[in-house]
């Protein structure tokens, strides 16, 4: 929002053309020597010079608001404090990335690239640090800054534009010296706060009596999701970019190419970010980092490896949670010594029952520790652990809190921890499952229940907005809730009698909650909580079937015929679907009016063009052929046989060329393959 002086009246004079070119002359420089200061750390001007600038613009704008724009440096901060954050879908989505801290998983991952790109293209890897910061997404519109959106479930986070503004790393209108700005512009960054800001900070909250933030991330994210950003510009924080989510009019071979452009555009970018081609290249960049960890004023944990070509990215596709094309190389977790006080067991939502360590608390990596899992029965006994032992702790993935080992036992040791025969929630006769412990009132036990009224409203699932864990707690345990359907009975005179709901915030849940009583059907897939069923199976099952009955009564083979189905998952669909208990939750909750809707089935008017077989050298990465050739009707092999309808030949094919020939398969060279395509209506996607 553009600020305005309030005597300002339409019709008021403007500013002289003297008077308008010294504003804009001023910006100028004042983004400019912005950027030398905050991204390329070689100002020119002292402070006091580049305060006497600012000062004289801000004295140009107050005198003739018509001068003002939404980009001037002087409208970083001075918003009024927001009521809430608005939810924003995101440009594109910002997924998670797979993780290891096994050299051997890098391998595996190599391997698997190299197959998909084909014989003879060696894969091209761009190395970046792993930075642990609260992740962000910039959209720049005609090339100003035009909203910025927390990661949140990945596809949806929250509007922080007045907030993100207030940190003079982050432009607010684009350079373009050696660059244009597309039309629409979508970036992903992390937002840090450096260590010594970080202990700095938290100094200052000790001393006023507050408590402390556990890490310079948390205190990252706490400050870009204030309401007020005032608050948020006390905060030293910083903004450092490395992806290009979209691009209007604007296309990239790879992704160093798109790092280049967002340094040219004005944005800092990850320190020290290289190529490499091989295994050993990625390890020793790893490597290099491991050592200087503990010397650099921000957090990393590990180095990101992501496939340089932008184009075989785009065939190899992702999961529903993270890219076939990336991993994560985390380094080894943190560790320190504390001792266990008492040995607790947690139910979740999936009724696992889950021994837990409550520890006397200890930092770890700047985290303030006081719980860890401890997994299952059998690893308890494995690690012999036990009240009053003093153990060693470590955040795996500097993130989860584990039990590694026992250092000392306890002088006078607790008997060995056995799991409970009854369910601590509900009472229910527990049945092992393997190593876990799992109590088998999916829909009956309150501690399930909980959960899975979380679930039932994520995001993902019914998306009920403002049912999360404290008023899941709530209803359960104010006996309100009963079982799952029981959330289609709530009324607002009950939820009024909760803390925290007045009148209007009573019927605005209770609205919502029945504003999703004809869900999309893969929403309501996701929202049962089905083992093995996340957000990719679900529309796939969606897009199969078409119609929640028929998934309902699908047989294994029925299952197994989709895509990426195939018997573990299928016969844990065909298990919940059979179980009683399930179906009588399930019935209640139709018995509410409850309707997922019917899905459009995939396409069938696609010919079965059989399958093909692509080997040696190709033009193009192997994933990208085989993608086009399936968006035509066809598949894709990796063995020939007398069913293969043809081979693509490119250089050196080697042992599958001479089996076609044997067996009187067709063969194309890359050309005549690119010719079929298009007869056929289709294309590369490069």
């Amino acid at each position: 929002m553009t600020a305005r002086d309030p005597d300002h009246r339409p019709g008021r004079a403007a500013a002289p053309r003297a008077v308008a070119k010294e504003a804009e002359t001023l910006r100028a420089e004042l983004d400019r020597h912005s950027y030398l200061y905050h991204v390329e750390a070689r100002p020119q001007i002292s402070d006091a010079q580049f305060d006497e600038l600012f000062r004289r613009l801000q004295e140009l704008e107050r005198d003739h608001p018509d001068l003002i724009t939404p980009d001037s440096p002087t409208q970083r901060v001075g918003a009024e404090p927001l009521e809430k954050l608005e939810t924003v879908e995101h440009v594109a989505p910002m997924l998670s990335l797979d993780s290891t801290q096994d050299a051997n998983e890098v391998r595996r991952f190599h391997d698997r690239v190299a197959k998909l790109l084909g014989e003879g293209i060696e894969p091209r890897y761009m190395l970046q640090p792993k930075l642990d910061g609260a992740s962000i997404e910039l959209v720049y519109e005609q090339g100003v800054l035009a909203r910025a959106v927390t990661r949140g479930n990945g596809r949806a986070g929250e509007a922080v534009t007045m907030n993100v503004r207030t940190i003079a790393s982050v432009p607010l209108r684009l350079r373009t010296e050696a660059r244009p700005a597309p039309d629409l512009l979508a970036l992903r960054g992390e937002v840090m706060m450096y260590i010594s800001d970080f202990q700095n900070f938290n100094a200052r909250l000790v001393e006023r009596g507050a408590e402390p933030y556990a890490s310079p991330r948390n205190s990252a994210a706490g400050a870009v999701r204030q309401l007020d950003s005032s608050i948020t510009a006390s905060r030293r924080l910083d903004v450092i970019v490395y992806d290009v989510l979209a691009a209007d009019g604007t296309r990239f071979a790879t992704d160093s190419a798109g790092v280049q452009a967002i340094r040219e555009w004005g944005f800092k970018v990850p320190e020290r970010t290289s190529v490499a081609r091989s295994v050993e290249e990625i390890l020793a960049y790893q490597a290099s980092f491991a050592q200087v960890r503990d010397d650099l004023d921000y957090e990393i944990d590990g180095v990101v490896i992501k496939l340089d070509d932008l184009g075989a990215r785009a065939a190899m596709g992702t999961t529903s949670h993270h890219p076939r094309w990336a991993l994560a190389y985390k380094f080894p977790p943190r560790q320190e010594v504390t001792r266990i006080d008492k040995i607790d067991v947690q139910v979740g939502r999936t009724g696992v029952l889950t021994p837990v360590a409550l520890l006397r608390p200890v930092v770890v990596g700047g985290v303030t520790v006081s719980r860890a899992s401890l997994h299952n029965r059998e690893e308890l006994k494995r690690k012999d652990l036990r009240e009053g032992d003093t153990v060693r702790i470590q955040r795996a993935g500097d993130v989860i809190p584990q039990v590694v080992e026992v250092v000392e036992k306890g002088a006078h040791r607790a008997a060995p921890f056995e799991m409970p025969s009854e369910c601590p929630a509900c009472g229910s006769r527990v049945v092992e499952d393997g190593p876990r412990t799992v109590c088998p009132n999916r829909f009956g036990c309150p501690a399930q229940l909980k959960g899975r009224i979380v679930h039932f409203s994520a995001r993902d699932a019914l998306d009920i907005e403002g049912l999360g864990d404290e008023t899941a707690n709530l209803l359960v345990e104010s006996g309100f809730v009963r079982e799952l359907a029981g959330l289609f009975d709530v009324t607002p005179e009950q939820l009024m009698e909760l803390e925290g709901f007045a009148e209007k915030s009573a019927h605005a849940l209770v609205a919502a909650i029945h504003a999703r009583k004809v869900p999309e059907l893969a929403r309501f897939l996701i929202a049962l909580g089905i083992p093995e069923v996340g957000v990719s199976v679900a529309r796939d099952l969606a897009g199969q079937f078409g119609d929640f009955e028929r998934i309902r009564a699908a047989s294994r083979e029925e299952l197994e015929a989709v895509p990426g189905i195939g018997p573990r998952m299928s016969e844990a669909i065909t298990d919940f679907f059979a179980d009683a208990r399930n179906q009588g939750a399930i019935f209640a909750v139709l018995a509410r009016g409850v309707r997922p809707q019917s899905s459009e089935p995939v396409r069938t008017d696609l010919p079965d063009l059989g399958a093909a077989v692509f080997t040696g050298t190709l033009p193009v990465a192997r994933v990208v052929a085989e993608d086009a050739w399936r968006r035509v009707g066809g598949k894709a092999t990796g063995s020939v046989s007398k069913k293969t309808v043809f081979v693509v030949a490119g250089d050196d094919p080697g042992s599958k060329l001479e089996k076609a020939e044997k067996l009187g398969v067709e063969v194309l060279d890359f050309e005549g393959f690119v010719a079929r395509l298009r007869e056929l209506g289709g294309d590369l996607e490069v």
